[in-house]
């Protein structure tokens, strides 16, 4: 991916910690071809050979900066914490090692190991938490369309990349993007894709918020996250 500010803050980051600094690494829809402006965010991981308050405090200017261009801070490990970590964060280490770039520095991530053990009861979770926070925010959110809507497109992306590691943690290949994701989940739950679709065409640019029946996408939404978090859960049950 090529992005003037986003080289400009690594030449930022290489100048605040030259000698701590061992890797910058873009990961996420940035680098699987899924990116859209107005929905993804840059996700980067910066490795350091130390991360104690004074060398956290070396690139907060640099980071200050990047969070003013409205992009989120990078995530900063050092590389013994990243290998240690790999256990508590299968998914999100897998999902790094399968798409990432490097900006600088080495490939730390092509040196990290992810055990499997417990990737899919970490997915489990996830997809029940996801679930939760879901009911959580219609109880706490106005009775507003474009809230609901909201609601649906910033939720998205964590339910469609826990639907890819449902279908690696069920023995199946991994989906090459979102929709696949979603269509081939939808196959095992036997659940409605069409809220999910939905939401992707307008995230996509393909389909206008006026177009997009709210109560109708937001109930298949929801039934959909439901249908996929149970059938999952007692699948995990028939495995153990």
């Amino acid at each position: 991916m090529t992005n003037p500010k986003l080289d400009e803050f690594v030449q930022k980051l290489k100048a605040a910690a030259p000698a701590n600094l061992k890797s910058v690494i873009l990961y996420g829809s940035a680098v699987t071809g899924e990116f859209h402006s107005k929905h993804s965010d840059l996700n980067l991981l910066c490795v350091a050979d130390h991360t104690d308050t004074s060398q956290i405090e070396a690139i907060q200017e640099p980071v200050k900066w990047w969070t003013k261009q409205g992009h989120r801070p990078p995530l900063v490990f050092t590389a013994e914490e990243l290998r240690r970590s790999a256990d508590v964060f299968a998914i999100e280490l897998l999902d790094m090692k399968s798409h990432h770039q490097v900006l600088f520095g080495d490939d730390i991530l092509a040196e990290i190991s992810v055990p499997l053990d417990y990737h899919a009861i970490q997915v489990e979770r996830e997809l029940r938490i996801g679930w939760l926070r879901l009911r959580q925010a219609m109880l706490a959110a106005p009775n507003k369309s474009k809230i609901y809507l909201e609601l649906m497109v910033s939720s998205f992306s964590a339910f469609t990349a826990l639907f890819r590691h449902a279908l690696i943690a069920l023995g199946e290949a991994p989906a090459g993007n979102k929709r696949e994701a979603i269509e081939r989940i939808s196959k095992f739950a036997n659940a409605d894709p069409g809220g999910f679709l939905a939401i992707l065409d307008f995230r996509e640019g393909k389909r206008e918020a006026r177009e997009v029946d709210i109560e109708k996408t937001l109930n298949q939404y929801f039934v959909f996250v439901e249908g996929v978090t149970d059938k999952f859960d007692r699948r995990l049950d028939t495995k153990v």
